[in-house]
């Protein structure tokens, strides 16, 4: 199966993260533990995204994760 590239993005209404495939097509299957890769420079990362304090992605440095390109 071929995996699909989009941009994350926070869902107010869910207070959860979830991928935007184009104006009206979203992934609504980001929880806790979930796998996805996230594009770092011009390759392609695997990673987990969480949450503690706030949500973030294992192993990735950033403090903004609204409009990383990431792919399931």
């Amino acid at each position: 199966m071929e995996k699909r590239q989009g941009a994350l993005y926070f869902d107010r209404e869910e207070e959860r993260y979830n991928i935007r495939f184009g104006l009206e097509e979203c992934y609504h299957g980001l929880y806790c533990g979930g796998g996805l890769e996230v594009l770092v420079g011009k390759r392609w990362v695997r990673t987990r995204i969480e949450k503690a304090a706030d949500w973030y992605l294992v192993g990735i440095d950033t403090d903004w994760l609204d409009g990383l390109r990431v792919r399931v």
